[in-house]
């Protein structure tokens, strides 16, 4: 079977799964509240039920009609969210209707982002205000947020919590892929050199490597320069040592304590990691169970260590299947790059897919602890309403890019055919 052929069945299959576990969740809820307790307090459970297939059913299905799209690569983005809806619902209801809304409004983000790429072809009159916008906005948090985990990182609008460096990503990969499209080096340097100072003034090394690492492998896969690269490695190594000496960066140097040695310091510093890891053995191969075990031991269970809640529920051996989920769209985003017509476009969708596969293994080793945690989220899946939207906002970058080379896919055929 061709992946292309694959979107369909999965889609039915990642709707049928996520219909029966929410409803099962519903019956537990049942069964412990009784059939009208049930109803009056917990029916959004079955809402969500009805909701979150339906979400799939829609993208999965009705996109392709409005333009050539992957319809694998949206199916497996769409499994990812609704994990991630599902996860929260087990251990925080009202996380999940909220993170459920956030699902929606990404959707919708996905499908505006897909249609600028196919609109606007060249972005080259948009770069240098995306990137004053972008760098304003890095800056916001450290005038107006407050210290969260170490870093400024956020800041609230009416209440509602913001993390700018998120929006950013999309400013980042956009501005880095028209400059080294076309073979200008010292603005996209530039610009790269300013967002990560942003960063280190806020604190944020975990985001200040994802945007360092984005713009060090787009340069590889732009120029094939495997010296200037490998200079560039070494001079953010370099970085990052010279900031874990800093007295700013103290809370970096306890991650990388922690790392080392969780249970050396169990119940402060190293709980969390420590309980993340007894989450994870106690779910063995094959999971406690949905709707059992204890996940919320873990005090950042739904964002930073959301892999070691599925792990529990679910098992190691489904752990595993969501790691190859990213794989998978790694893949797919690599041969949409290679696909692609333009220069622009190919780098596009490459700095896209480095940036949520640089992102996911980041995380997941930090919870299993292969490196220090960085403090990002898993993309889809983690509890954020900015890291889900601007994650689908990647994937319709992605999803445009794939639409563009299949539009050119189908010109060459008609043509060929014209000739003939």
């Amino acid at each position: 079977m061709k992946h292309k052929d694959l979107g369909r069945p999965l889609s039915r299959a990642v709707t049928l799964f996520f219909f029966l576990a929410f409803l099962l969740l519903f019956v537990k809820d049942c069964f412990e509240f009784g059939l009208i307790g049930a109803f009056a307090g917990h029916w959004q459970g079955l809402a969500l039920a009805l909701a979150v297939p339906m979400l799939n059913v829609v993208t999965t299905h009705l996109l392709p009609r409005l333009f050539p799209a992957d319809k694998l690569l949206l199916s497996l983005t769409n499994f990812l969210c609704a994990l991630g809806v599902l996860v929260l619902y087990r251990t925080n209801p009202p996380d999940a209707y909220q993170q459920a809304t956030f699902y929606f409004v990404g959707l919708v983000a996905m499908v505006v982002c897909i249609y600028i790429v196919r609109i606007i072809r060249s972005f080259r009159f948009l770069v240098w205000p995306m990137m004053l916008i972008s760098l304003g906005l890095l800056l916001l948090p450290r005038l107006l947020g407050s210290e969260t985990y170490g870093a400024y990182n956020w800041f609230s609008i009416g209440g509602v919590r913001f993390q700018p460096s998120e929006v950013v990503k999309l400013c980042l990969v956009i501005v880095i892929a028209r400059f080294m499209a076309d073979q200008r080096f010292l603005p996209w340097f530039l610009y790269a050199l300013g967002c990560l100072g942003m960063l280190m003034l806020q604190k944020d090394l975990g985001t200040a490597l994802l945007y360092f690492g984005t713009a060090l492998l787009l340069y590889y896969a732009s120029s094939g320069n495997l010296l200037v690269t490998g200079l560039g490695l070494a001079g953010g190594a370099g970085a990052a040592v010279v900031a874990y000496n800093l007295e700013q960066f103290s809370h970096v140097r306890r991650r990388v304590s922690v790392w080392l040695d969780p249970w050396a310091d169990y119940e402060n510093a190293g709980y969390q990691l420590v309980q993340s890891l007894m989450a994870i053995a106690t779910g063995g191969l094959f999971g406690v169970g949905l709707g059992l075990g204890s996940p919320t031991t873990i005090p950042v269970y739904a964002s930073d260590f959301i892999f070691a809640v599925i792990c529990e529920q679910f098992g190691l051996i489904f752990g595993l299947c969501v790691l190859l989920m990213y794989v998978a769209i790694i893949w797919r985003g690599a041969t949409t790059a290679m696909a692609a017509r333009t220069r622009f476009h190919g780098l596009l969708a490459m700095g896209c897919t480095v940036m949520i596969g640089l992102q996911a293994f980041v995380i997941i080793g930090g919870v299993l602890k292969l490196i220090p945690l960085t403090g990002v989220t898993m993309p889809f899946v983690s509890y954020g309403g900015t890291s889900l939207v601007s994650s689908l906002c990647l994937i319709g970058f992605l999803q445009g890019v794939a639409s563009l080379n299949e539009d050119a896919l189908r010109e060459d055929t008609r043509l060929a055919n014209y000739s003939e």
